[in-house]
């Protein structure tokens, strides 16, 4: 059996696009909302069986990931998160960069020798790396009308991905990819004026134009922390908000509040642009952070630690 175990953001989707178009694989797809990263335990492995990870955190997937080398599983792993002890074995490939200028869509790229690399420039916007993507773009020779085309598409589909439950998403995950793959190039997305582009763009700015009224919970010269309102488009633009904060303001670190569905709150932090890193280290001092050193996140933080998070995140960006 093959499986694909991808993140369900711009990334993770971009990611196996990528490989899929290189090289057509029929596959059982596992994925999620962006922040159900813990996929790999979902795979029921057999000996034999290959599988390929994309763009979910080593660390968070260490136990399942040593179930199925120890099954006699093949395991094909590229990400750009924390990875923790990497597992020595022959039946493990694994392509981990840590970088906080990189992402997995980029390294996969680089694997396929750049053969749709406009989709990993579209992905690299999506994950916020507009420095990254941008000069990725430049060596392309794109125009900068193409640049901001290929932007709204990676935000347009990692907002996608954001979200408690896939309920909250407006694309299943999976279904947005096999949308996708009918384009070798982001460039035709965008040029096709039905096509999934129009949509999520619309859907976007619905949802962006009620994040205006935010309220600011906490600030300081460092830091800025805003909570939104309980309500589904609040969950679906906790991240690309975040992002579009921290592009506003570089100098500063931002997390986006959103209330969880069974108490307390749902955290997504960015470090601050000109300063892309430790958001990893503060999120995972809380018992469901997790992520990289420029973006990450608390899956479920209780009402009696926010003052807490309030200390910790302004005194590591202070």
């Amino acid at each position: 059996m093959n499986y694909d175990v991808f993140n369900g953001d711009a990334d993770g989707i971009i990611a196996l696009l990528q490989l899929q178009l290189a090289n057509p694989t029929e596959s059982k797809k596992i994925t999620g909302v962006k922040r159900d990263i813990q996929l790999l335990k979902q795979v029921n492995v057999k000996v034999g069986d290959n599988i390929r990870v994309l763009d979910i955190s080593m660390e968070k997937n260490l136990e399942a990931l040593q179930k199925c080398l120890d099954t006699g599983a093949e395991v094909f792993y590229v990400d750009h998160h924390r990875a923790g002890d990497i597992p020595t074995s022959d039946k493990l490939e694994a392509h981990i960069d840590l970088d906080a200028n990189t992402c997995t869509s980029l390294i996969v790229s680089n694997l396929l020798e750049k053969q749709f690399h406009l989709w990993a420039i579209t992905a690299a916007y999506g994950d916020n790396m507009i420095a990254t993507a941008d000069a990725e773009a430049d060596k392309l020779g794109l125009t900068q009308e193409q640049k901001n085309k290929l932007k709204a598409l990676g935000i347009y589909i990692n907002y996608n991905g954001y979200g408690s439950s896939i309920e909250d998403l407006h694309f299943h995950p999976e279904a947005l990819f096999e949308l996708l793959l009918d384009y070798p190039s982001p460039l035709q997305v965008i040029e096709q004026k039905d096509s999934i582009f129009y949509q999520l763009e619309s859907l976007y700015e619905a949802d962006m134009a009620k994040a205006q009224a935010a309220q600011v919970m906490y600030e300081s010269d460092a830091v800025k922390v805003i909570l939104l309102e309980d309500a589904p488009w609040a969950r679906r633009v906790s991240g690309v908000l975040g992002n579009e904060l921290a592009n506003q303001s570089p100098d500063k670190a931002h997390a986006v509040l959103t209330h969880h569905q069974e108490s307390g709150y749902t955290v997504s932090i960015r470090a601050p642009l000109n300063n892309k890193q430790g958001a990893d280290k503060v999120v995972t001092q809380f018992a469901t952070g997790g992520g990289r050193a420029a973006a990450a996140g608390i899956n479920q933080l209780s009402e009696s630690e926010l003052t807490r998070f309030y200390q910790v995140f302004g005194d590591y960006y202070s």
